[in-house]
């Protein structure tokens, strides 16, 4: 219906060039899980060169930037969430050089690139952590993580009652260097990721450079992973409760959402300000209110923060509504965009989520639709544009997520979408790269390939791409102003500047008035006369 809209890339270019003044409250932003995107040298795992030879597709796909997960030097104990060295590239996904080669050859094609910085916590492999285990209990290499006595007659308890997230509790002891068992350390993930201690001045002075650095090479900004998470309640006191993953996101946590993280994120704003491009911070936050989230996106802080209410919130219309109204009152009350996502690294695909099988990619077309005509800007993990379901049968030998091997935290599944994308051909590794892939690839997949699906109208690689171009075409789409139309029970109809959504989020077909012209639905329609027939878990796009 809308292939004809699709822009060449020399078009892309200059519609990115021409949206340069605040292109951030409107792009939609592509997540590249490196490890699983492509692979240039044949070891199974995805690497930055692969990234390069693939960037033509995410130009004609239409997205304006794209996310890089961490490829700094590491051990890979939490997929590159342990970082070692956070000025070089890990010998896995390339060099230095290739990560700039990368970035040149982005903006040529129009696309801006944002990479993952994680500030919270550090490797244990880091040279500061192996100096804090060289040193003497209460060294002044310490400091910069945090170490305390254990609790107990002998100190053999941990210092409070804190869990990480991965399970377990948030404190490993230490051996000293005279063979006794010594102290502490803090580590809200895994025993090898220990936490970094914000209140210690080398610690803000070592990221402001580590971010020049990477500013200086040329990329657009930063995902914050844990943007919530540098500063712990003084004390370190302890939660009185267990199961503590769960209140993540719930009620702020002594080590979640204290209010101390936003001098943090201040004085990175007049960093990123100092350079030219409007480069860009963006929150990974968990906050309990959408209204604690926005003190993320005030003026004088980040650009962007991940929407988690909309990625949890259940496929109904009444629960969309409302977690749509809040997110944007909540962010128009501090002047930014809102974001909006449906998947990423650490969730369930949502075609699965949204209950696998036909309908769950019934839902997801649909959400995708809603999703792209929301004020604000959009992020899309990759493969989502692929219809990509969770591998839920992965075998326990293959799975490497650190949660998987811990009890009480997170449930442990993230490897069932990180699986590499299928790119062509019949059989694993699907065009992936010249050797096998890390995660085994579902035979399945073979017609859910980028090349089974272009071409395909009906495809759901088709339907991103057609939304993306009408995206671009349609001003009033991006960022703006949107308002509620009246609609049955079960059905989301709103409209913006010359363009109408509506979402039938009910397992029925629901008869409408034509509201304008169809550019663009999630599947079939039909017409009667001055009515339409909206199919069930539908969207269609409206021009006016």
């Amino acid at each position: 219906m809308t292939q004809d809209l699709a822009p060449s890339l020399r078009d892309q270019a200059a519609a990115v060039s021409a949206r340069a003044d605040g292109w951030w409250r409107s792009a939609v932003i592509y997540q590249v899980y490196v490890r699983s995107f492509a692979d240039s040298d044949g070891d199974g795992i995805g690497d930055l060169r692969g990234i390069r030879e693939r960037l033509p597709y995410l130009a004609e796909l239409g997205v304006d930037a794209l996310w890089l997960t961490p490829f700094y030097a590491s051990p890979q104990a939490d997929g590159g969430y342990d970082v070692s060295d956070y000025r070089a590239v890990d010998p896995l996904f390339g060099q230095l050089s290739d990560a700039d080669d990368l970035v040149r050859e982005a903006h040529r094609l129009g696309l801006r690139v944002i990479v993952d910085i994680v500030p919270n916590h550090t490797s244990d492999q880091h040279a500061w952590f192996r100096a804090a285990l060289a040193d003497r209990r209460g060294g002044a290499a310490r400091e910069r993580y945090h170490f305390r006595p254990g609790r107990g007659e002998g100190g053999e308890l941990p210092p409070n009652d804190w869990e990480s997230v991965f399970g377990g509790p948030a404190w490993t002891r230490t051996t000293e260097p005279d063979g006794t068992p010594g102290e502490w350390y803090l580590h809200l993930f895994a025993p090898e990721q220990p936490d970094l201690n914000w209140d210690h001045p080398e610690v803000r002075a070592e990221f402001d450079s580590v971010l020049r650095f990477w500013l200086d090479l040329g990329v657009d900004g930063f995902r914050i992973d844990v943007a919530h998470g540098m500063v712990k309640a003084p004390g370190l006191p302890d939660i009185g409760l267990s199961e503590q993953a769960k209140l993540i996101g719930a009620q702020v946590l002594p080590f979640f959402d204290q209010d101390g993280v936003h001098e943090i994120h201040r004085t990175w704003r007049r960093l990123l300000d100092s350079y030219d491009g409007e480069r860009i911070g963006v929150a990974e936050a968990w906050a309990p209110t959408s209204e604690r989230l926005a003190l993320y996106v005030r003026p004088d802080e980040l650009h962007q923060a991940f929407n988690f209410q909309f990625l949890t919130c259940a496929w109904e219309a009444g629960a969309m509504r409302e977690v749509i109204e809040e997110s944007l009152a909540a962010t128009r009350s501090v002047g930014a965009p809102t974001t909006w996502v449906l998947s990423n690294h650490d969730v369930v695909r949502h075609t699965t989520r949204y209950g696998g099988g036909e309908q769950g990619l019934r839902r997801a077309r649909a959400a995708a639709l809603l999703m792209l005509a929301l004020p604000g800007s959009a992020y899309v993990y990759q493969g989502e544009e692929l219809g990509l379901p969770e591998v839920v049968d992965l075998p326990d030998e293959v799975r490497q997520d650190p949660a998987f091997f811990r009890g009480d935290g997170q449930d442990g599944t993230r490897d069932g979408c990180r699986v590499p994308l299928p790119w062509s051909g019949a059989e694993a590794p699907y065009g992936f790269g010249p050797g096998g892939s890390w995660l085994p690839q579902p035979a399945e997949w073979a017609g859910l390939s980028v090349e089974a699906q272009s071409g395909d109208p009906r495809s759901t690689l088709e339907l991103y791409r057609s939304a993306l171009a009408v995206r671009r075409e349609l001003p009033g789409l991006g960022d703006g102003e949107m308002r509620w139309l009246d609609a049955p029970d079960g059905v989301l109809a709103f409209s913006r500047p010359g363009f109408v959504c509506t979402l039938n989020t009910l397992g029925d077909e629901v008869e409408l008035s034509v509201p304008g012209r169809p550019v663009l639905a999630s599947t079939a329609l039909e017409f009667r006369g001055g009515t339409v027939v909206l199919p069930s878990e539908s969207c269609v796009w409206w021009a006016v």
